[in-house]
């Protein structure tokens, strides 16, 4: 609850001071808690009737998500629908034309984040294929409510709602002068030599993702702050083994304890190993029986490492080495050995998740800008803006929070919000740069659609940061981290990729970047 009042202020008071209407802002934000309470709704019911899991970091990001997204789509919708009041007498027909212009790039938006969220099927982890279909059903809320809901109020309210900047209909465009016209006007007098700097810039910043420690976390280091438990855990590991209260479990054949023990014992980090007893021994007191099952024996082998630490995860491979070469069918089991084999998924999901949603976000842009080549080059950028956020993330978390690592799958939900996200605001750009293009060429187009779209996007980039952030209050190290490499990643895009490496890479190619469509003659 203090997640979802904190990103509704937030969210509130950047709205308030980008219309700096009284009045106007409270549309977007009642959308936006509309379309949140849809998708939390619908979500409960599916949770309920055991179709989707749900877990506390699938709630926390998805009201982020959904206010962050619906945010986004309603500023967009609201800018092209004051720009149509400039032309219009009637709201109605100035909201007509407005949502024929951002239909395709809010469908086409909330399309990529709701496929790249549905890879997360794919996932073997139940919390990663939990907040797949979870915000997959949040932002779709956001975009139906966005494109029914908020049209309606806006029509209904009239052109008052916007007091004291009330649009008047006199064919004035106020969006082609100011500083995005000054930024335009830089970008086509040295296209060329702004994108290779650019580039460079953010190919530098990547080069730091190399290092980014995202092998894991323990326990005592996945909290922002330092609570009992923590405190507790690292007091018994100065005095006991560090894995006492969490043995790792080793099931084996009872004819075998003899010879598995000595396989166990003879590993590097491993403290003691003791069978398990039909009751507890006491100190001074005759052993009791060892518990058999099944003809089975549990062997409780007893780490001198923390058991949640990175470096306990890493003996697990060494300790069913050593037993598998005395039988191949004894089981490794415990805390420990369920965190590593976690890790081993979430390594697995980095490898075969991302390469299938850039696929899939390359199709979908393809399909709305009608051109190979633009398609790729988007991808391209966006791509490079990931890495650089890669490269920041871990200049920051190392130098600046002191935090130990990232978790496992980290890269995988930076590379899913990031990507899928920072795609937005391309696709926001270029489908108004398609459009303009089509009366007046491409090299001007690029440059009206970066004025005109300029603050609109720049606002919506600033609300998705925002609402990223306040993942930070929450005291858990991975939704820190997560919070602040997407508020960092699409400030990247919005501010550098889209204002700067983009339209320029477009001026320079000119039309041949809508190859193959008739377009590129443009």
């Amino acid at each position: 609850s203090s997640l979802l009042l904190t990103t509704l202020i937030v969210v509130a008071l950047i709205l308030i001071v980008v219309y700096r209407s009284p009045i106007l802002w409270i549309l977007p934000l009642f959308s936006a808690v509309i379309a949140l309470s849809t998708a939390g709704g619908l979500v409960y019911l599916l949770t309920k009737n055991d179709v989707i899991d749900l877990n506390g970091q699938s709630q926390g990001i998805l009201s982020v998500l959904v206010l962050g997204a619906a945010t986004d789509y309603a500023l967009l919708l609201i800018s092209r629908y004051r720009e149509e009041l400039h032309h219009f007498d009637y709201p109605a027909q100035a909201m007509k034309a407005a949502l024929k212009g951002v239909f395709e790039p809010i469908v086409a938006s909330g399309a990529t984040v709701i496929s790249a969220l549905l890879v997360l099927l794919l996932s073997d982890l139940s919390g990663n294929r939990g907040l797949g279909p979870v915000g997959a059903i949040g932002v779709a809320a956001a975009v139906v409510t966005i494109l029914t809901l908020l049209p309606a109020l806006l029509v209904a309210f009239g052109r008052w709602i916007f007091w004291p900047r009330i649009p008047r209909n006199d064919d004035v465009n106020t969006q082609l002068t100011g500083t995005w016209a000054k930024i335009g006007s830089a970008v086509e007098k040295r296209p060329r030599k702004l994108w290779m700097i650019t580039a460079l810039g953010l190919a530098v910043l990547a080069g730091f993702s190399t290092t980014l420690n995202a092998k894991g976390l323990s326990t005592a280091d996945a909290f922002t702050q330092r609570p009992d438990s923590v405190v507790g855990l690292e007091l018994l590991g100065e005095h006991f083994p560090g894995g006492s209260g969490q043995p790792t479990e080793v099931v084996v054949r009872e004819e075998l304890v003899g010879p598995v023990s000595a396989a166990l014992m003879s590993v590097s980090g491993v403290s003691s190993v003791e069978p398990m007893r039909l009751t507890p021994t006491i100190p001074g007191q005759p052993p009791a029986a060892i518990k058999v099952v099944d003809g089975k024996v549990i062997l409780n082998a007893t780490l001198a490492l923390n058991p949640d630490s990175v470096e306990a995860r890493d003996v697990i491979p060494v300790i069913r080495e050593a037993v598998h070469a005395i039988d191949p069918e004894i089981l490794v089991g415990g805390s420990t050995a369920v965190a590593f084999d976690t890790d081993v998924s979430a390594n697995r999901d980095n490898r075969t998740i991302i390469p299938i949603v850039l696929i899939l976000i390359t199709i979908i842009l393809g399909l709305l800008l009608r051109s190979i080549l633009s398609a790729a080059l988007l991808l391209g950028t966006v791509v490079l803006s990931f890495f650089a956020t890669l490269g920041a993330c871990q200049l920051v978390f190392e130098n600046v929070f002191g935090f130990k690592g990232a978790d496992t799958s980290f890269p995988l939900f930076a590379f899913i919000f990031l990507v899928a996200l920072g795609i937005d605001y391309n696709i926001f750009l270029m489908t108004r740069v398609r459009e303009e293009s089509a009366k007046i060429g491409t090299r001007a187009g690029v440059i009206k659609g970066l004025t005109v779209t300029g603050g609109v996007i720049t606002s919506a980039g600033i609300v998705l940061a925002a609402t990223f952030a306040v993942l930070g209050v929450l005291p858990l190290v991975f939704l820190a981290e997560l919070g602040f490499a997407v508020a960092f990643g699409v400030l990247l895009d919005t501010l550098i990729v889209r204002t700067i490496l983009v339209p320029a890479l477009v001026h320079d190619i000119g039309g041949k970047v809508w190859w193959p469509s008739k377009l590129q003659n443009s």
